[in-house]
């Protein structure tokens, strides 16, 4: 055998490889050619591989050596390096060649070394030197997995990684599925799912989960649990499944208030998400429409356990049924499946829809925004409400074609994603009352002002007197943009959030409880206090699209039959019902404590200074959307004139808070430090009067959680 090798590492013969944009059906024919020598010493092979591996990839340097047959008394070429780049020689300077070269610049995997070659095996554009033509032999490696060719030892590591992350462990011309050994089992909320090691890369896995989503799951889930407290059962879809974490957390703790219906377009997504039905005890019912067949996995008929598992595209699946909840939460942007999800979504439905292309959202790629959302937006303090409201305002004019309103019933802008859920109201009427909410925000870039522009078609010839500040009439040029067009109306329904509170509390999602108190806090505007799930001044009722809903203590119930929709007399009756006083809307938007702060004066305490904005009279509380932001009704002078009021110089001690003396509470005599005068002059400029202190009291508790500071 070893005379056998020799001739052929002469020759330039050995394993000649076919160039990789070649296909399977070459590199067969190439096998076949060539002699098999896996019977003998020369490969290590393991049952794990079944084909023939290129002589470059061993598992120890014993059997590169025995490629060579080393003898004392012989010269011996390398079998990894043509004559003309290393000659032959005696064993003791080969065996040096073997390990130095190839040996100890290998690439290891799974046992096995991908040492260097540096054969003719990887084709080489030749360097033309004068007359004469140079064939430069490149030094590369071969892949263990797929036989690629590969120059950088760097890019062979980062090759073989991918093939990992893939769950590729063996030759890609043999189709076989991934070894479940290289899933992983997660779990979240008492639910179990299987997924591959890169599921937090979604470009490069068919099951994508990320573990940082789970507050996202976990609100729609008590969104969901809120509607199926209203009518049973309900159908709802994931239109977008992946791994079928979330309906598989819709059907375990709702069971027989849901049929829960999970798709997907990718073939392995969909066995990953039956897989996971298994795991957690639940029957499916296939229904691949390219198949033209449904197959039910399981033991009996359809039942409460059973969840239907689709393999189509999401506007595919949408159009061809209706449904009560349509989840959508596709990699990037939803604006493309909005209209197949306000074609057929029932009466009174829900929609939820989670959006990550937040580079675009963010401000950070406004062509990318004015493209998909048909808006413009700049970076603002308040960026991220901006998003929050340009996704409304892409979903009121999808629900608007099909002739249906909207109620925002939940928007939620965080790190990682923008969250939006509405509820679905039929008719002309209601799609004119959502469509006239979306305008135009005009916004001052030097003091971060904002307004949305007044409601008529009539052109205004100067629609700067509409902001409250005079920038433009004290700084030079053009001071303010045009935005939007943007969603003007609310983004928040106390009501519907306190149920989904107590849908929380009753499932133990400790997440999304702190997050729900945060927001029934910024939905009614007052300062944080005492939490309480209930309005002391309506305790059982609240108010959704014109109709209240009882919510108990216990339970979340409601006034609607259960199973069957509301008959338009009844709506009709209770939308007349008057409004209570506390239902009022927040105000829009929020100014960040830290982005108007006075230089060389000490800040008040945030929760110190929402209670002194409360004292003088306006609506005020903290937000989700910035841990220092303060969403009030009072315009940006008043709140800069409170907040140097309640500031202190720096110099004159940190730790002593109290107000700084306006003009008119300056004594004779009393000496006031520079700083703190010129302050008091720059606010006599943009001190107005006060308004009156509101005549509603608002005494509702609120959480901890917003007090922190």
């Amino acid at each position: 055998d070893g005379l056998v090798v020799s001739e052929k590492v002469k020759s330039n013969n050995i394993d000649v490889e076919i160039p990789k944009s070649e296909l399977e059906a070459e590199e067969k024919g190439a096998e076949e050619e060539r002699p098999r020598e896996s019977d003998s010493n020369i490969l290590d092979l393991s049952s794990d591989y079944p084909r023939d591996k290129h002589i470059s990839i061993q598992r120890h340097l014993a059997d590169l050596e025995k490629l060579a047959d080393l003898r004392e008394d012989e010269r011996k070429p390398c079998p990894l390096c043509p004559e003309e780049k290393f000659k032959a020689c005696y064993s003791h300077k080969l065996h040096r060649h073997l390990q130095n070269l190839h040996w100890k610049v290998s690439v290891e995997f799974e046992g096995y070394r991908m040492c260097i070659c540096h054969l003719s095996c990887r084709p080489v554009k030749p360097n033309l030197v004068g007359d004469q033509t140079l064939s430069k032999m490149g030094a590369h490696y071969h892949c263990i997995i797929c036989s690629a060719t590969i120059v950088r030892r760097t890019d062979m590591i980062g090759h073989i990684n991918r093939h990992v992350n893939k769950g590729e462990t063996e030759s890609r011309f043999i189709t076989v599925r991934a070894p479940k050994s290289s899933c992983k089992v997660v779990k979240e909320s008492a639910t179990d799912v299987q997924v591959l090691p890169n599921h937090s890369t979604p470009q490069k896995t068919d099951s994508y989960f990320n573990p940082k989503m789970k507050l996202n799951r976990q609100l729609i889930f008590c969104a969901l649990a809120v509607l199926a407290g209203e009518r049973k059962p309900i159908e709802c879809l994931d239109a977008f499944g992946a791994t079928g974490i979330m309906g598989l957390q819709w059907a375990k703790h709702l069971s027989s208030s849901v049929k829960v219906t999970i798709n997907d377009c990718n073939e392995n997504s969909v066995t990953m998400i039956k897989e996971n039905c298994h795991l957690n005890k639940m029957k499916v019912k296939l229904n691949i429409r390219e198949e033209d067949n449904d197959e039910t996995v399981g033991n009996g008929q359809e039942n409460s356990d059973t969840i239907e598992v689709t393999k189509m595209d999401a506007n595919v699946v949408m159009h061809l049924r209706s449904f009560d909840f349509i989840h959508l939460d596709p990699f990037g942007s939803s604006v493309n499946y909005l209209d197949s999800a306000f074609r057929n979504v029932r009466n009174l439905g829900i929609v939820s829809l989670t959006s990550t292309d937040l580079s675009s959202l963010y401000a950070k790629a406004q062509h990318v925004a004015l493209r998909h959302y048909g808006c413009n937006i700049v970076r603002t303090e308040y960026y991220k409400e901006l998003a929050a409201r340009t996704v409304i305002a892409a979903v009121t004019r999808a629900a608007a074609r099909c002739n249906k309103g909207i109620e925002v019933l939940l928007a939620v802008a965080l790190e990682h994603f923008v969250l939006v859920v509405v509820r679905v109201l039929r008719g002309p009427t209601p799609a004119d009352d959502s469509a006239k909410k979306v305008r135009y925000l005009i916004h001052c870039q030097w003091c971060e002002e904002r307004v949305f522009q007044k409601e008529g078609n009539m052109v205004e010839e100067n629609p700067y007197q509409q902001l409250p500040c005079d920038c433009y009439g004290s700084m030079p040029g053009k001071t303010a943009v045009l935005l939007g067009p943007l969603w003007s109306g609310a983004l928040f329904n106390t009501g519907f959030l306190r149920r989904m509170l107590l849908e929380a509390v009753q499932y133990g999602l400790d997440e999304a409880q702190s997050l729900l108190k945060t927001l029934v806090c910024e939905a009614e505007c007052t300062i944080p206090k005492h939490f309480s799930t209930h309005s002391p001044g309506d305790e059982n009722k609240q108010e959704e699209c014109g109709v209240y809903i009882r919510t108990p203590n216990t339970s979340a119930e409601s006034y609607l039959v259960h199973g069957k929709r509301k008959s338009e007399e009844v709506l009709r009756s209770t939308a007349k019902r008057q409004r209570p006083e506390h239902s009022a809307e927040h105000p829009p938007f929020y100014y960040n404590i830290h982005r108007h702060s006075i230089k060389g004066m000490n800040m008040p305490k945030l929760n110190k200074f929402l209670s002194y904005l409360s004292e003088a009279g306006y609506r005020v509380s903290r937000t989700h959307f910035d841990p220092m932001g303060v969403r009030t009704n009072a315009p940006l002078a008043q709140f800069k004139t409170v907040l140097m009021k309640y500031s202190t110089p720096t110099y004159v001690g940190a730790q002593a808070e109290g107000p700084v003396h306006l003009p008119g509470e300056i004594h004779m005599g009393a000496e006031v430090p520079a700083a703190t005068a010129i302050k008091v002059k720059e606010a006599e400029l943009v001190e107005d009067d006060k308004p009156g202190v509101a005549t509603t009291a608002f005494t509702h508790s609120y959480p901890t959680h917003c007090a922190a500071d």
